[in-house]
């Protein structure tokens, strides 16, 4: 997409160039300025609502470029109408009087409290409060992947290590491991008033509200369960 893209800018551009060459220039030309600006509402526009400060700004068209002015309101549309990202590029059309269409590069950053480590941690290692501090940072994307709530942090550790100053995103957290595969683990089966408890073994790894399979010490049946907690799993009856 992204050379299909590069191509679709370079026709446009040597078009457009090879005209001025020819004694053919255009004597109305579309304001580049009035391009980028397009392209940045769009994506501006399109952002989560949100308190923090976004930062949207349209790559540098190439002054060369001479495009007919538009007699009406320029068009511009994200690709396959996705959603803004980091880098995304958006297409800016013209319809009359001579119809074009350009794509341009836009980035989005923002400006936000965002958790970031006060020291280096290893991977798999958990994060504590005492591990983390707001800071208020510029950094590319949007807020979707960032986290600022301690509270976010519980039941979870690093998948990979960290410098200090790393800012924290939800790809760089599992959840905890609670059961062990081959852990001996409470089978909890309850219905109205009425509760089962039974010795079992676990069959494999499972984090909170995971879905495992674990055997009846007693019956060597195999029953799927849900994790409760680091000794339970509970089952339907």
């Amino acid at each position: 997409m992204r050379n299909a893209v590069v191509t679709l800018y370079l026709r446009s551009l040597l078009v457009v160039l090879a005209a001025s060459s020819c004694g053919t220039a255009l004597a109305n030309t579309q304001s580049l300025e009035s391009i980028q600006a397009a392209a940045e509402k769009q994506v501006s526009a399109q952002l989560p609502a949100s308190k923090a400060k976004y930062f949207v700004t349209a790559a540098r068209l190439d002054p060369r470029l001479r495009l007919a002015e538009c007699s009406a309101p320029l068009e511009a549309s994200l690709p396959n109408n996705s959603s803004p990202s980091a880098r995304i590029t958006v297409g800016v059309r013209c319809a009359a009087p001579a119809p074009w269409t350009i794509y341009v590069p836009v980035t989005t950053e923002i400006e936000a409290p965002i958790l970031v480590l006060r020291r280096a941690l290893p991977r798999r290692s958990p994060v504590d409060t005492a591990d983390v501090e707001l800071q208020t940072r510029r950094l590319p994307g949007t807020e979707s992947g960032f986290i600022s709530d301690t509270g976010n942090l519980q039941g979870r550790r690093l998948k990979r290590a960290l410098p200090a100053g790393s800012p924290l995103t939800a790809d760089v957290l599992v959840p905890d491991v609670l059961v062990r595969r081959g852990q001996q683990v409470t089978l909890l089966a309850s219905g109205g008033p009425f509760e089962i408890r039974a010795q079992g073994q676990a069959l494999s790894d499972g984090t909170e509200r995971e879905r495992i399979r674990v055997q009846n010490v007693t019956s060597r049946k195999i029953v799927e369960g849900v994790v409760e907690n680091a000794s339970t799993v509970r089952v339907d009856l």
